[in-house]
């Protein structure tokens, strides 16, 4: 895992205030657009490597993932 990759699993740890302040926080800290960093995310949801890494919040992820994809 790079250290992007390990930026954007801390920035979804983190529990955010209210509307805007995780896409500045994209932006500011990461550099990249908010669509770059959900396609991103996307493939790290995939990745064993980011499940090693985090997988508190990667299951978490894939659980709401899931739910979204069942309910389609």
């Amino acid at each position: 895992m790079t250290g992007r990759d390990r930026a954007v699993l801390a920035v979804e740890r983190r529990s955010w205030p209210g509307p805007g302040a995780k896409e500045r926080e994209i932006r500011e800290r990461l550099g990249m657009s908010p669509t770059r960093y959900y396609q991103l995310l996307g493939v790290l949801l995939d990745d064993p490597l980011a499940l090693a890494h985090d997988p508190v919040t990667v299951n978490r992820l894939r659980r709401i993932r899931d739910d979204r994809r069942a309910r389609r």
